[in-house]
């Protein structure tokens, strides 16, 4: 390793303790440290691994589009997800469809993988809906709204996981029954007050939850090493829960780490805090610019670590030709322009539906303000007929 490469990969945290399984050029050589989670894999098939590597390829070509769409005025915001495929991939699809998924605001393809619209989550971005879909809606796989004030959802998620123990879902034996609760944050977010206070509550009541903190080494503009002096998943042990750190650039061993606190969590070992090292590729959100405290050898140390090259290396030397990528690759064009074509259908809202859902039962309150709107409405058509007849 060179010079460079040393200091970029200490500053990300990287040690003898990071669980591996693929290398940055995509050969099959496991970590000293993963050597308790590979049984995991076992179960993978080929199929498997290619679906990985389809839904990493997807997403990014959703969030290039997405991020297109926005510096095209179609909508408001977009947090590029670019550079965390793999980490999301693996844990989304360690989990059961009992469980349930706290995401944050960049967990693009984990919503998508559980069979959230893409189109809901531009809804979201475009400013058309004040929640995006309904987590109850089984079409959408138990995944909660995304949350845009940091660090919120970790609180959502420990509480939602300490009701799923205390109504007798976990813990039970049946694995096909028991739940468990995944949520999503990053770095930045885990400097939060309600993380750590999310953290303590899951400790004390032993939750069926798994913490997985996606450190892409930014929150915003302050690195991880100002936010940190010590790893990240260290902090595990303060809460009582164990701690891991995985290379967050491998979608298999983001996989089988997820996969087996997910199975402890559910059988009732209660929480546990994966930190997955990986980098966010493109800007924060795409009201930010990301040269101001970026230097550009640092994000070409981190290209060279690209999830998608790597896992694709590694389907490459199984035998995966490349008319298979081929049509990845025209599979992913094909979805990011159906979203394209639905995005520009989207009809804004009438103004009444900011009353709905907000109380989960009819509220004078809200019947009151509905009101008023109407009158205020109709007093512009009455002032027109006036102006009219005179």
């Amino acid at each position: 390793m060179s010079a460079t490469n040393d200091r970029f990969a200490q500053s990300a945290g990287l040690s003898a303790e990071t669980v591996q399984v693929l290398t940055e050029d995509g050969r099959f050589e496991p970590t000293g440290a993963a050597a308790e989670f590979l049984p995991y894999l076992e179960s993978l098939t080929d199929d498997d691994h290619r679906r990985f590597y389809r839904d990493m390829v997807i997403v990014r070509r959703f969030d290039t589009e997405a991020t297109n769409l926005q510096r095209q005025g179609q909508l408001a915001l977009w947090p590029p997800s670019s550079g965390q495929e793999a980490a999301q991939v693996g844990s989304a699809r360690a989990a059961k469809p009992q469980d349930t998924i706290f995401p944050s605001y960049r967990e693009h393809v984990v919503a998508t993988i559980r069979g959230v619209d893409p189109l809901d989550i531009i809804r979201v971005m475009r400013g058309v809906t004040n929640g995006g879909w309904d987590p109850t809606d089984p079409k959408n796989g138990n995944v909660r709204v995304y949350t845009l004030v940091l660090g919120t959802q970790a609180l959502h998620a420990t509480g939602y996981a300490m009701g799923v123990a205390l109504d007798g879902h976990s813990g039970t034996g049946d694995p096909e029954r028991d739940e468990a609760v995944i949520v999503y944050f990053g770095d930045g977010a885990s400097s939060e007050g309600d993380v750590s206070e999310a953290l303590v509550f899951a400790g004390s009541f032993q939750t069926p939850e798994v913490f997985f903190l996606q450190n892409n080494q930014w929150a915003i503009s302050v690195p991880v090493k100002t936010q940190s002096r010590a790893p990240l998943y260290q902090r595990g042990a303060g809460f009582g829960m164990p701690g891991i750190q995985v290379d967050g650039n491998d979608v298999l061993a983001s996989y089988m780490v997820a996969a087996k606190r997910l199975d402890a969590a559910r059988s009732g070992q209660g929480p546990s805090l994966i930190e997955a090292v990986t980098y966010r590729m493109g800007a924060h959100t795409t009201s930010d610019d990301p040269t101001r405290y970026r230097t550009s050898d640092e994000e070409e140390h981190w290209r060279g670590r690209d999830p998608i090259n790597r896992m694709r290396s590694f389907l490459a030397g199984q035998g995966v030709g490349e008319e298979w990528f081929a049509a990845v690759d025209e599979e992913a064009a094909d979805y990011a322009a159906d979203v394209r074509r639905r995005t520009l259908e989207i009809v804004a809202p009438v103004a009444e539906t900011m009353f709905e859902h907000v109380y989960s039962e009819p509220h004078a309150d809200m019947a009151e303000q509905r009101a008023w709107l109407e009158r205020y409405e109709r007093s512009f058509e009455t002032d027109a007929a006036t102006k009219g007849a005179q």
